[in-house]
């Protein structure tokens, strides 16, 4: 398969996908406010008011993604997105390093909860990817 060939092989993918992230933050977003103190536990000591960052994440990851789903709106949603990962970055790499995940977890599922904070850090470069995606104009398929 040539690159043109993979591109548009792959671009036929960009519609339905987005039909998939838009909702999966606003999902995300919603449980900010369902379970906040799983989500104020991975905030960094260093961080300042934990659970207002909190409901402001899950603010922003409600209206990114919602605003991912509407066409006039679509690519400064995208940039914003990849501007949330960025930001919460440092919560994904404090989860991971000071074994956050595991204390919350069971007793049976620590070592699972280690692997995954760690498998987490190079997910939100996938994510970052695939919100940047959404940056770029939209080809009608």
């Amino acid at each position: 398969m040539s690159e043109p060939d993979l591109g548009k092989s792959i671009a036929r993918f960009k519609r339905p996908l987005l039909y998939v992230m838009g909702p999966l933050y606003v999902v995300a977003g919603i449980l900010h406010f369902v379970a906040p103190d799983t989500y104020e536990r991975v905030v960094p000591p260093q961080f300042p008011r934990p659970r207002e960052l909190v409901y402001l994440s899950g603010i922003a990851e409600i209206g990114l993604g919602v605003g991912v789903l509407l066409p006039s709106t679509r690519r400064k949603s995208a940039w914003g997105l990849v501007a949330l990962l960025a930001a919460v970055f440092p919560a994904n790499v404090y989860m991971a390093t000071d074994d956050v995940a595991a204390e919350a977890a069971p007793e049976w599922a620590t070592d699972i909860a280690r692997v995954v904070a760690w498998l987490r850090l190079p997910l939100q470069a996938v994510l970052a990817l695939w919100a940047w995606w959404y940056t770029r104009p939209m080809e009608d398929t």
